[in-house]
């Protein structure tokens, strides 16, 4: 468990101020002029995206062109997402971030950009050893060569907020952890002020998003920013790390399939994170599991069940389980017995980077429960309620199309795995998939950051599952859980049973008084009907006819200017410019 000296000592040299930074050797103004262009770079971006959606998607669909916006809307949505990438491996720092964030999201984006950005890769160049010594040792107070016995130079892995160097511990602190050989994380320097400029920017193109009515009404732009930062603000925090790994390793403490890195409190503060090296054999290298005697595809199983005990059992969930983040470890000959019913295996599986966690609060636990059964029993209803219950879909969404989409995957897909869709006519997968995103951008479906995170982990896990063993389907880990939850739920049937028969008896009694005093009220004339739903939509419908009329009455001006223009030139000029009247009562008159 964490040593609260230790977090104190470790939290000293941090709350003193942020340290010295590698661009130092540069005039006092150049970080301050450096920020303010990446800024504007930022803004200049997103300007011209607006400008370009608002011109395709509102104004040419006004002027009868929405044939124009439909047909080359694909080709406009790559080519706006590959320019993004550019600018965020131009930027780097949090812009990657942004461009993961935003890949996930295919609740609010078409799939064009979510695709063209999923293989943004968090990798850059590394800093200099001579920054990240300057910001290592600023942080922990004292020269390297005092800290660790050694320190490799040379970087295990470098990533937009910071990077990764071997070392070994002083035997004065080996002796007190146990460990010799750790991994020193050491953020970027200049981080914190990069993080907070580009949120700075996203903040503000998120105000931009909300003055446009078709974007206000499906997204919460700002909540979008605001639950982005709170996760960086998170993985910029190398404490926040520290503790994330060591609860993680105390909910599976007696689990002998699964392991974590110890954490160096001593030579950890909130830009620097000490762990216990645990390199081993990376989960998708299936080459080197086979040489040492390990099935990929037992890999595979232990996998997905680990990862569905931390949704549905410690509620603490790894959200970024990549290869990188998983090694397979083959057990030691004196590794300690952890007095798990488990059944012993000749290895174990270790995570590292605990800085995207995925905490499973118990409204969307229970929410998940209803879509795991809903799922087991290829129930659409179901599956609905359980999105709405987890808050995926707002109450007042019209469900019947997504209700029948999910009858039709059920039907069609329910139950396969990845290699029985690869057998899937891919026109079939590609027409079905454009077609069930097209039902759910329709909706009012935005998901929690949380949920997003729970997806992005099922969606690694399933992948990498598959790649281990092709014929891994993800449904069998799940079908033990769903018989275990309704074995759950069936406890609490009786007593729903009869609250329920209680409450319809009540409502039998009371039915006869109700029926008599609504006739009494018909009889009296004062029984009223409310039709403002239906006025307002009849409204609605007159004033898009005055706009269509006004539209044609632009065409008929501008065209008979047009044509009049060579013969009589000023009666042409007149008419063109009596066309603007109508024009702008078509673009701009109230909808």
């Amino acid at each position: 468990m964490t040593d609260p000296a230790a977090l104190r000592r470790a939290q000293g040299p941090s709350a003193q101020g942020p340290s010295a930074q590698g661009s130092s050797a540069q005039g006092p103004g150049a970080p301050e002029s450096a920020h303010r262009a990446r800024y504007r770079r930022i803004l200049a971006f997103a300007a011209r995206a607006f400008v370009q959606v608002w011109w395709f998607e509102l104004i040419l669909p006004r002027l009868g062109m929405a044939s124009v916006a439909d047909r080359t809307r694909d080709a406009r949505m790559l080519r706006l997402a590959r320019r993004f990438r550019a600018l965020a491996v131009g930027l780097g720092g949090l812009m990657i971030k942004v461009g993961q964030f935003l890949s996930s999201r295919l609740d609010v984006l078409p799939p064009e950009i979510t695709a063209e950005l999923a293989g943004l890769q968090d990798e850059v160049p590394a800093v200099a050893f001579a920054e990240i010594r300057a910001s290592a040792e600023a942080e922990l107070g004292m020269p390297l060569e005092r800290a660790f016995a050694s320190f490799d130079e040379t970087p295990v892995a470098a990533a937009s907020l910071g990077q990764a160097h071997r070392a070994t511990l002083t035997p004065a602190d080996a002796a007190d952890t146990g460990l010799d050989r750790v991994v020193v994380k050491v953020q970027r320097p200049g981080i914190d002020e990069i993080v907070a400029v580009d949120l700075s920017a996203l903040r503000r193109v998120a105000r931009w998003a909300q003055r446009v009515r078709m974007v206000r009404d499906r997204v919460d732009a700002p909540g979008l920013v605001e639950e982005f930062a709170q996760t960086c603000h998170e993985e910029i925090d190398y404490l926040h790390e520290a503790a994330n790994a060591e609860r993680f390793a105390d909910s599976f403490a007696s689990d002998a399939r699964v392991a974590a890195p110890a954490v160096v409190w001593e030579r950890t503060t909130r830009k620097v994170l000490t762990l216990e090296d645990v390199t081993a054999i990376k989960i998708n290298d299936i080459e080197a599991l086979r040489a040492a005697g390990i099935d990929p595809a037992e890999v595979a199983q232990v996998f997905g069940d680990v990862m569905l005990d931390q949704v549905f059992t410690h509620s603490f969930v790894h959200a970024d389980p990549h290869p990188g983040n998983v090694f397979v470890t083959p057990a030691d000959g004196d590794a300690p017995s952890t007095g798990s019913a488990t059944r012993a295996r000749p290895w174990r599986l270790t995570f590292i980077d605990f800085g995207m966690m995925a905490e499973v609060p118990d409204s969307i636990r229970a929410g998940l429960r209803t879509l795991v059964i809903a799922v087991a029993g290829r129930d659409s209803r179901g599956l609905v309620a359980a999105a709405q219950q987890i808050g995926v879909l707002l109450p007042s969404a019209r469900t019947t199309e997504l209700e029948r989409a999910l009858t039709v995957l059920f039907a069609r897909f329910g139950g396969m795995g990845f290699n029985e869709l690869r057998d899937v006519d891919p026109r079939e997968l590609a027409d079905f998939g454009a077609e069930f995103g097209e039902t759910m951008r329709s909706l009012p479906v935005q998901f929690p950051e949380r949920m997003l995170l729970l997806m992005r982990a099922v969606s690694l896990t399933s992948g990498l599952c598959s790649a281990l063993d092709p014929a891994f389907n993800i449904w069998e880990p799940v079908q033990p859980y769903a018989a275990r939850l309704l074995r759950d739920e069936s406890g609490g049937l009786l007593r729903d049973l009869g609250a329920q028969t209680a409450s319809n008896a009540g409502t039998l009694w009371r039915l006869p008084s109700r029926v008599d005093a609504a006739l009494d009220r018909l009889d009296a004339g004062a029984l009223v009907f409310d039709v403002s739903t239906l006025e307002n939509r009849l409204d609605r419908i007159i004033r898009v006819a005055h706009r269509a009329v006004s539209a044609v009455l632009f065409g008929g001006l501008l065209i008979g200017g047009t044509l009049l223009l060579a013969a009589v030139p000023p009666l042409g000029i007149v008419l063109m410019c009596a066309s603007a009247v109508p024009l702008l009562h078509a673009l701009f008159g109230r909808r």
